[in-house]
């Protein structure tokens, strides 16, 4: 069980757009979980390589992050590819410049940040107008 969970993981991972490297997983879980105390690069890698199950509430955050149901998670069950939730596009994940640039923007002032948006949208309704075409 602890194999599948690891192989299941890593198929998250890259399903997700991320590297399925220790140093990624402990970044990206620790930015979404709630503790005191992170988790350890020798944790997840212990993770990675199915060497141990995290507990349950962690299960959940990886669930959140990724996108797989916790029950797939544990049993090694089919992975749906490219599928995190809360990504705007699931056809294409956001990778970790994409995560860069949207944090970079949500720390802007009002005024700059509404520039942003604007550029950004129209940008992407000239390629709508360009695919129509």
């Amino acid at each position: 069980m602890k194999q599948q969970f690891a192989q299941t993981l890593r198929q998250a991972m890259e399903n997700a757009g991320y590297a399925a490297k220790p140093a990624v997983l402990q970044r990206e879980f620790n930015s979404r979980h709630p503790a005191e105390k992170p988790i350890t690069l020798h944790g997840v890698r212990r993770w990675l390589m199915g060497e141990t199950i995290p507990s349950y509430p962690k299960l959940q955050v990886l669930s959140d992050w990724l996108g797989v149901p916790v029950h797939d998670l544990m049993h090694g069950t089919t992975v749906p590819s490219g599928r995190p939730t809360k990504t705007p596009n699931p056809s294409r994940p956001m990778g970790y410049e994409d995560r860069q640039v949207v944090e970079a923007f949500l720390k802007l002032p009002a005024a700059p940040r509404r520039i942003a948006r604007d550029v950004i949208l129209a940008i992407a309704r000239a390629d709508e107008v360009g695919r129509s075409s």
